[in-house]
């Protein structure tokens, strides 16, 4: 067995190289790990962004087996960010951070994607997030930090908005004339009686459903986004939820946080203020592990870097997120 000691003299003599080569951000003494599980062993500890195959890496970024004779071991760490709050102006901007519409106060930035069409990258959030829940216009300015954490169109406009999957609502506030006249007399008239209650009118829609709150937005300069999320590193690929599976994810408000999926395929009325609700079917429920703001994140598999869900909703008891890949498909766009 190796000492401690002696451990940190091979590094000393050999870190230099070690942090030279691609992918590694540090070097220090551990115990080996085999299995997943921690060995006794100790070891000169390769910290790096993200795992690769020894097939997918040039022969001088290999890290060897062992140095002097001490063996060696690669763990995956993900980009190591100084210690600065979501709630910030970031730039470039990773996923987790704060972000709006110019209109709203503040989601999360979910992600980075690109569009299947045109290849363009894109900015992924929700449509209550980027499109002011449908009140916002193509174009609009989208704020990085969004404007509840000072974000200002002079200064700190990230993107543009490029599109959004429309959200039907079940009630909401009437736009029809008839509606809004008729309300009108008889408010009059429960004046005139002396009544203090008045009429509001309200549009309905029961069979209004849902399966998606999102929208995405095109940066201004690519180079202002970062294709990690903070505290979970790149996200590939797409996973569908299962009961029990435990996930994570990184946000505004409350930052890096897991939870475990607790029903699948749920239908939920989900409250956008205003008198606005709607309905949202084949949603997964997971426990608290969010709160106002966090809308926006993506929601990743705890055990690989799949994406599961976006979430959008929530209490201080659930949390509810869209499938990741319906939210793909209704935007057109790829991970």
């Amino acid at each position: 067995m190796f000492q401690e000691l002696a451990i940190k003299r091979v590094i000393e003599a050999h870190k230099a190289a070690i942090l030279a080569k691609p992918n590694v951000v540090g070097v220090g003494v551990g115990y080996k790990l085999f299995n997943g599980g921690q060995t006794r062993e100790m070891s000169v500890v390769t910290l790096v962004r993200r795992k690769i195959s020894v097939d997918g890496l040039a022969p001088e970024a290999l890290v060897p087996r062992q140095v002097e004779g001490v063996p060696t071991d690669v763990v995956e760490v993900g980009e190591l960010w100084a210690l600065r709050s979501p709630l910030d102006r970031w730039r470039p901007a990773p996923g987790g951070v704060s972000v709006g519409h110019y209109r709203v106060s503040a989601g999360t930035l979910g992600g980075v994607v690109r569009d299947r069409a045109s290849g363009a990258t894109l900015i992924l959030s929700n449509n209550h997030v980027l499109a002011n829940s449908n009140d916002a216009q193509l174009g609009d300015a989208i704020l990085q930090p969004g404007g509840a954490n000072g974000g200002k169109i002079a200064t700190d406009q990230i993107a543009r908005l490029e599109r959004f999957v429309p959200i039907s609502f079940n009630t909401e506030n009437a736009q029809c004339g008839v509606a809004m006249n008729y309300a009108d007399v008889g408010n009059i008239i429960a004046s005139l009686l002396g009544s203090s209650h008045r009429l509001e009118p309200i549009h309905v829609n029961p069979r209004a459903s849902n399966r998606v709150d999102a929208a995405v937005a095109r940066p201004i300069n690519d180079a202002d986004l970062s294709g990690e999320i903070m505290e979970i590193g790149e996200v590939t690929g797409t996973l569908p939820g299962q009961l029990g599976m435990p996930v994570r994810k990184s946000g505004r408000t409350t930052g890096f946080t897991r939870g475990e999926i607790v029903a699948v395929e749920t239908t939920v009325t989900v409250n956008f203020g205003g008198g606005r609700t709607a309905t949202f079917d084949g949603q997964y429920v997971a426990g608290p592990m969010s709160q106002d703001g966090d809308s926006g994140s993506l929601v990743v598999a705890s055990d690989s870097q799949a994406a599961v869900g976006l979430l959008f909703a929530g209490s201080t008891k659930a949390t509810i997120f869209n499938p990741m890949q319906a939210v793909l498909d209704s935007l057109e766009v790829d991970l």
